[in-house]
Order: C-alpha cells, then structure tokens, then sequence
C-alpha cells in the first residue's frame, strides 16, 4: 500500500488537469466548477445581504461600467482564441460594499467586490481597472479551483505519510508531519500563491488594454499601494504574494506585451 501512495498522487495529478484558454497552460482542477460556482455565487450572495452596498453613486457606477469593460474584453478575448464558450457558467455580478479596507476580490464565477476604502488608491478609473483586471484574472485563470485542488493534494500527501510512518513512535510521526506541514507551506503553498498573483497581475494587465485603459497606469497603482504599506512587510518568500518591487517591475516589463495585444483589437495607446 504504502509504494502505491506516490503512484496514486502522479495518477490523481494527470488525471484532474484542464488546459487554460488563456494561458495555455494545463492546471489542477480535482474540484469541478459545476460545483464550485453555486457555492460561490451562494456565499457572494449572503456577503452582500451582511454587508451595505453602494448603489446609485458616481462610485458604484465607475465601478459597474470598468467592470462592464474588463468582461467585454475577457470575451473578445477569448472568442479570438476560439474558446468563446469558456465563459457560458460565469455570471457577472460588480459591487461596490462600504468599508474602509483597501481591498477587492472576486469569487469563483465572476463575482466582485469593492470596497470604497480602495477608491482613493486607485485614484482613476485606469487605477480602478488595474484592480479590476487583476481581480477578474482570478477567476478567468480558475485560480480558487487550482487552490482547492492543492488543498486535496496536500491532504492526500499527509495522508499517505501518515500511512508511511505508522510503525514509527508518536515522537517521530508528529515530527515528520510537523516538517511535512512546515515543509508544504515553504515550498508549495506559498510560491503557489505568488504565481497565482504574478499571473493575474500579467493577465489583469491585458485585460484592462484590451479594454481601452492604458497599462502604463498600473505600475503607478501599484506603487501608491506600496506608499500606504510603508514599503516593508514580509519577506518575499515567507508571503503569498510578490514583493512590491518584485510586482511592479514585472508589470513594467509585461506593459510593451499588454499594449501589442490591445493593438489586436483595433486598441492603441
């Protein structure tokens, strides 16, 4: 049993990957998103009866039409990739929530939130669309299915040493998943966050030109958020995302490539 655990793993992997439209790339999907879109939609849902939305400002509707845009251009997109019907089970919900963090998010399926406490970083609209693009991403690269999925993965793994130490002392086996858990965290959980982030912000930023905003804005976005942090924080590899100038640099050099996409769809800058 205990040499067929690493074969189960390798089987398990092959078996539960999808291939990404958008990236090409070939991603762990062991949780299917006809599952997990109803429960996101669900739990979107309650969120907004907890919480007060804005609705009928200036604000709400700058935050719905850059919404609007960032999903016209995810469809152009990928109806010129061919894969138009990628997008049929995603249903697009923008709203702007009152609280004072500096935050927004969107679930599984394309459901978003802003909260005002980010307006005033973001400062204009392309700001807002930097936002926006790289929260869309998210859901467009099905970053919460890979998540889940490296959760079962990781659960299988501990699992599969717990199987491999039973004949060992109580000492030994708490110390070696200790080490497995510390271990995971290192090296898989957190890089696969930073990915996860450097792929939204390098997809966001296609978006928001394909759109019509300019890209050049969203190093300047990302710097003012790097001002109202102090510029410190965790070190790179102990967090789950990039630092701040690992960040921005990677969104000046991916800025040439998100104008020459944009310049595809009859967009210039």
């Amino acid at each position: 049993m205990k040499k067929l655990i690493p074969v189960f793993i390798i089987l398990l992997i092959f078996s539960g990957c999808v291939s990404n439209p958008l990236t090409g790339k070939s991603t762990m999907a062991f949780v299917d998103n006809s599952e997990l879109f109803p429960s996101s939609f669900q739990q979107y849902d309650e969120f907004l009866r907890e919480n007060q939305v804005v609705t009928g400002t200036a604000d709400a509707q700058l935050v719905e039409r850059v919404g609007m845009r960032i999903r016209s251009a995810a469809e152009k997109w990928l109806e010129a990739e061919g894969a138009g019907s990628y997008l049929k089970d995603y249903r697009w919900e923008y709203k702007l929530v009152l609280d004072t963090a500096v935050n927004a998010w969107c679930m599984p399926g394309g459901k978003i939130v802003v909260y005002t406490g980010i307006l005033p970083v973001t400062a204009t609209e392309a700001g807002l669309a930097t936002v926006m693009g790289h929260e869309v991403s998210h859901a467009l690269l099905n970053h919460g299915q890979q998540r889940m999925s490296a959760g079962v993965l990781q659960q299988i793994g501990a699992t599969g040493l717990s199987l491999m130490t039973s004949n060992r002392s109580p000492q030994a086996q708490q110390l070696a998943m200790t080490a497995y858990g510390a271990g995971s965290e290192l090296f898989g959980t957190l890089p696969f966050s930073r990915s996860h982030e450097s792929e939204a912000d390098h997809i966001g930023l296609i978006l928001m030109a394909i759109a019509g905003y300019n890209p050049d804005e969203a190093a300047p976005f990302w710097e003012r958020m790097s001002a109202l942090s102090g510029g410190g924080g965790t070190p790179e590899f102990l967090s789950t995302h990039p630092s701040d100038s690992t960040r921005i640099g990677n969104i000046r050099g991916w800025t040439p490539e998100a104008k020459e996409r944009a310049a595809q769809f009859g967009v210039s800058f």
